[in-house]
Parts: C-alpha cells; sequence; structure tokens
C-alpha cells in the first residue's frame, strides 16, 4: 500500500479512502513502535456506530496498553478477524494486514481534520 495516499491524525492512525463514504482504519508505524510487541487487540462489533474522537479499539503491547480514537464517525462495516488471533500482524504489516476496522460513514468521507502523508512527516519530526 502506497502510504502517500493515506490520510493520517495526530494520534498516529491512517485512513485509507475505499470509497466516497466508506474508509479503511488503522495505526502507523510510528505508533506500533512505541507500543512495542503487540499481544491483543480489542475491537468494535460490526455495527456498532463510532463518534469521531472517541475511544473505538484498544491495543495492548508488552509496554503499555492504548486506546485507538476515531478519526471519523460512522458504522463499523468490517473488523479484522485475524487480529483476534494474531495481533502481531499490527507489528509485522500495519498498513496491509494490520488494518483494524472498516468504517462506513455518514455521508462523503470529510478529511478536513486529517494530515496528508507529507504533513504527517512533518508533525513526526516535531516530536523528536
Amino acid at each position: 500500500m502506497d502510504q502517500k495516499e493515506l490520510y493520517y491524525t495526530k494520534e498516529h492512525e491512517w485512513l485509507k479512502l475505499l470509497e466516497e463514504d466508506s474508509v479503511q482504519i488503522g495505526i502507523t508505524d510510528y505508533a506500533v513502535e512505541q507500543l512495542g510487541d503487540i499481544v491483543f487487540v480489542e475491537m468494535p462489533e460490526e455495527g456498532s456506530e463510532m463518534l469521531e474522537k472517541e475511544e473505538f479499539a484498544t491495543v495492548e503491547s508488552v509496554k503499555s496498553s492504548s486506546e485507538i480514537y476515531a478519526p471519523v464517525s460512522g458504522t463499523v462495516a468490517s473488523v479484522n478477524d485475524k487480529l483476534e488471533d494474531e495481533p502481531e500482524l499490527l507489528n509485522d504489516s500495519p498498513y496491509e494486514e494490520g488494518w483494524i476496522v472498516e468504517v462506513k460513514t455518514p455521508g462523503a468521507f470529510n478529511k478536513e481534520n486529517l494530515l496528508t502523508f507529507d504533513e504527517y512527516k512533518e508533525f513526526l519530526d516535531t516530536l523528536d
């Protein structure tokens, strides 16, 4: 997956536009590096509602537990069931096999509050 085609949050989530009103969400390699070896992922149920800026998943690693916040509001259309048995997919492939959920947004996807690849890279530079 070309990371330049994704959108990002300052909380280190990425979004991939699937359709005008549908996105796939995961966490960035930066988030994965900060967490360390991931051992468990708690995900929402399909059909549940997500509200922007509210917690929708939890990722536990050998170091800590971290909440994942919704970058958009919508209905969970699909969850990545593979993560239940293979949470390490987040470590191994955060942008491919390690996606967390697919969300159907009410109306067209709004990227107004999100960062482009270049903006996200600039943001990461400020964290060092």
